[in-house]
């Protein structure tokens, strides 16, 4: 029961963070990620088929979600980067 009232937490955890902006979605997701998976893996969590589509649907939507943001990241750091090389010029 533990298993899966926890699974269940992770689960909720996971859409809520899927609901939020850009740069708090991307650290909540890293923040679930240590609290979920980096000790645990995903073979663990106890749910039901229907809740399981959901996990798999969430999972691959936040990866598409995470390499456009590290993108927009890399650009934003190389604007940054231009910035101030004009800056001390």
């Amino acid at each position: 029961m533990e298993r899966r009232n926890r699974s269940l937490k992770a689960l909720n955890e996971l859409v809520y963070i899927d609901s939020l902006d850009s740069f708090a979605k991307a650290d909540a997701l890293v923040k679930w990620y240590n609290d979920y998976l980096s000790e645990d893996t995903i073979e663990d969590f106890q749910l039901e088929f229907e809740e399981l589509k959901k996990l798999e649907e969430l999972f691959f939507r936040n990866i598409n979600f995470l390499k456009k943001h590290k993108e927009e990241t890399r650009i934003e750091l190389i604007n940054t980067q231009k910035m101030k090389r004009f800056l001390k010029h």
